[in-house]
């Protein structure tokens, strides 16, 4: 019974969330009304069964927890008494159907990309709220300091109070400004559910199948060609999950994926919707992203992939989003097309810059350009400095096994 409650709790706990914060008008409120909900559930359900729907037994069970909650407070604060009396709207009893769900995680991802919170906050409260990580795994990604994040956090949720923000998706006058935070969040999501910034898990599918969701949601209620991109982008790659890892949970590399194991039918879709934004005319950032992952998904094994064209694709990107990362996987495309020595000379440029330091990515990407140029000792050390810098166990086996196996070779002469 405990295993099947935390995977409810992994499944459904920011979903159960989302639909607090509706009916309870603020966040940290609704924070403390979902661990009160899972904990009744802990003590409830081992003697009286799994309820026929979890979810709207955990948003009743957390929102009468609350009410209970306020009404102590009331005793002995009269401020209260109208918070008490605002739980029981109408709206906030309404919670049964599966519509107001998906509602309520896209109100939540637009109250976090709110022009009125600062860009940094945005995106750390929506890895926070929306995928439910720790203060600390946020600063991880961002790479900076635990408190700065929980600072962060704390702001802004501060302004969502101060200014009373709506939880709401706006009207469509204002939805195509608010559309790049929107869609850089709905990534983010998937992103993390894609390859897991720690833990256990090369991915997490319910993270990557509530991204997929939210962009078909966001696309019916606004067609636009990086809406498209954006899904396109994310079904090609979801194409691939169950192929990333192996049985046993093992990292398996794109190169050595059991490509009949890709899902087609989404490899499909997104190949139909990618032709479709690309005759928009109207080419965005994700929808170049998605050009790349199609070039992936039509090689029918890895050695017939056109490296020359993705890496096309990346100057192209790297014109329209400049960043370190893109320029990394530049790198990586370049060297697969013209050999690792042209990699490693882009790799160690970036390096020396002092960009990427901390990205054990770029590490492990000079360290197999090492490798494949026999530099064995150079490669090593690069996989060892990406090692102390990775945080996901699967990723943390595959580094391993390579100096391992490096550490086992001779040097070649």
């Amino acid at each position: 019974m405990e295993n099947v409650i935390d995977e409810i709790y992994r499944t459904q706990s920011r979903r159960v969330l989302a639909t607090l914060i509706r009916l309870l008008g603020d966040f940290d409120r609704a924070e403390e009304a979902l661990h009160d909900a899972f904990a009744a559930a802990a003590k409830t359900w081992p003697a009286d069964g799994i309820p026929g729907n979890p979810f709207a037994w955990l948003v009743s069970a957390g929102r009468f927890k609350a009410i209970d909650t306020i009404r102590r407070r009331a005793r002995f604060d009269a401020s209260q008494h109208h918070i008490e009396d605002s739980l029981y709207t109408p709206e906030a009893t309404y919670i049964s159907d599966m519509d107001p769900i998906e509602d309520d995680m896209l109100r939540l991802i637009f109250t976090c990309c709110h022009p009125a919170i600062p860009a940094d906050a945005q995106m750390a409260m929506a890895l926070r709220e929306i995928c439910g990580l720790t203060t600390e795994e946020i600063a991880h990604a961002f790479l900076v300091p635990a408190p700065t994040i929980a600072q962060r956090i704390v702001r802004a949720k501060g302004r969502i109070r101060a200014e009373k923000i709506p939880y709401e998706v706006p009207g469509h006058e204002a939805l195509p400004q608010r559309l790049e935070q929107v869609l850089h969040v709905i990534y983010l999501v998937f992103n993390e559910g894609y390859s897991a910034s720690s833990g256990e898990d090369v991915v997490r599918a319910d993270l990557t199948a509530e991204a997929i969701r939210l962009a078909r949601l966001l696309l019916a209620l606004l067609p636009h060609p990086d809406v498209s991109g954006l899904l396109a982008l994310m079904l090609l790659q979801e194409s691939r999950r169950t192929a990333r890892s192996s049985e046993r949970g093992a990292l398996v590399l794109l190169a050595h994926q059991d490509r009949s194991l890709w899902d087609h039918a989404k490899i499909g879709e997104g190949l139909a919707l990618l032709a479709e934004t690309m005759r928009a005319g109207e080419i965005g950032s994700f929808t170049l992203q998605a050009a790349i992952a199609a070039e992936h998904a039509r090689a029918p094994v890895a050695e017939e992939t056109d490296w020359r064209r993705i890496a096309f694709y990346y100057d192209l990107l790297l014109t329209a989003q400049p960043s370190p990362i893109v320029e990394l996987n530049r790198a990586v495309a370049i060297a697969m097309a013209e050999g690792p020595a042209k990699g490693l000379e882009l790799i160690d440029a970036i390096l020396e810059r002092r960009e990427l330091q901390t990205y054990h990515l770029a590490h492990s990407a000079r360290a197999d350009f090492l490798r494949r140029l026999g530099r064995r000792q150079e490669a090593i050390a690069a996989y060892e400095k990406a090692l102390s810098l990775c945080r996901q166990e699967p990723e943390q086996v595959f580094l391993r096994k390579r100096i391992s196996e490096l550490a086992a070779t001779p040097e070649r002469q």
